[in-house]
């Protein structure tokens, strides 16, 4: 789990992509892993910019290895 920075109880990774449309099939790559891990991160996009905030609302909003393991998952889909 590479450059994840842990702050404010989320793990939080900022990407950046040549435009728009690589940005947003990344985003359709991670909501795919998410709905199969059935977690679901918090993300923002501004053209070639994703942002996205993990962390585990279901425990109270903090990070645990269900965070861990999308953030793994994630860096492998950039890889």
């Amino acid at each position: 789990m590479g450059n994840w920075i842990h702050r404010d109880n989320k793990l939080i990774k900022e990407f950046q992509f040549k435009d728009f449309s690589e940005a947003f099939a990344f985003m359709t790559r991670v909501a795919i892993e998410a709905e199969k891990l059935c977690h679901h991160p918090e993300w923002s996009n501004v053209y070639n910019r994703v942002v996205i905030n993990l962390s585990t609302h279901d425990e109270g909003g903090v990070v645990t290895q269900k965070d861990r393991d999308l953030a793994s998952k994630i860096d492998l889909l950039v890889s």
